[in-house]
């Protein structure tokens, strides 16, 4: 049921609900070009070839015409992994521009002239350092990514504008404590030190709650961080802070910059 709840959700807040009701596909399901598993397959091989765009066009339809077809959660994560390397792929799409670096560029101007992320500029051009040379042409990301995080399945939906790109499974304030709202992302940090009761807890140590990202709201306090206990997610039970996984954590942090938006609701 919970993650019936969360197809729900995702299929909700991305619009391609408008789809469902349409006709039935006629002939033998088996074979028919648009019966859910014909457009599986078709989905799948176009991922493979890493023909994106027609993949992610493919799932799409596919999640639209069929919601309750057996493989819609394998079906979601793929569709997610096809978001992500949409973004972090060199080729032309809809939310990417290609620039010449300009004499007194750097990666940081860059990031922030484009609202981006350092990390996503080298990643989407295959960059191994920070340097980069005038005249090269880069491929930059300029969707505007917002978080929303609903307590009530204890998920955070990354979005871009109204699209969801992907759904991550979280941790929240026991109680309901989280406060509800929105806010901003003000602050990134690499290995947090933890400040607990005027004790300073090292990154290192295995008292360190926060694991290996931090992610700071304009309310003091509060933000999404890792965890050292993932086996806890799809809870309530912290202090108030969004809890993820410290590879999804990182993998968040890597794209939204500072300013992003974050929605919290019950």
């Amino acid at each position: 049921m919970i993650l019936m709840g969360i197809v729900v959700v995702v299929l909700l807040v991305s619009g391609v609900m408008a789809f469902k009701g349409k006709g039935k596909p006629q002939g033998d399901p088996r074979t028919h070009p648009q019966s859910a598993p014909g457009l599986y397959q078709e989905a799948l091989a176009l991922q493979k070839n890493q023909q994106w765009l027609k993949a992610k066009e493919t799932y799409q339809l596919l999640m639209s015409r069929y919601p309750d077809y057996e493989d819609m959660e394998t079906i979601q994560k793929n569709l997610e992994q096809v978001n992500l390397q949409i973004i972090y792929s060199h080729g032309p799409s809809s939310k990417t521009i290609f620039y010449d670096v300009q004499s007194g560029d750097t990666l940081g101007k860059l990031a922030k002239k484009f609202s981006t992320t350092i990390d996503l500029i080298k990643k989407k051009n295959s960059l191994t350092s920070d340097t980069i040379q005038v005249g090269r042409e880069l491929a930059i990301w300029t969707g505007v990514f917002n978080i929303l995080i609903d307590k009530s399945q204890n998920i955070l939906i990354l979005k871009d504008g109204d699209e969801v790109i992907k759904v991550y499974d979280v941790a929240t304030g026991a109680n309901n404590i989280t406060p509800v709202g929105s806010f901003k992302i003000t602050s990134k940090l690499v290995n947090p030190v933890w400040f607990k009761a005027g004790v300073i807890i090292p990154p290192e140590s295995p008292q360190n709650i926060l694991g290996t990202r931090w992610l700071g709201f304009d309310l003091p306090g509060y933000g999404i961080h890792g965890t050292l206990e993932p086996d806890k997610l799809r809870q309530q039970l912290t202090a108030g802070c969004i809890r993820m996984r410290n590879e999804e954590v990182e993998e968040l942090y890597s794209l939204i910059p500072i300013g992003t938006t974050v929605l919290v609701m019950d």
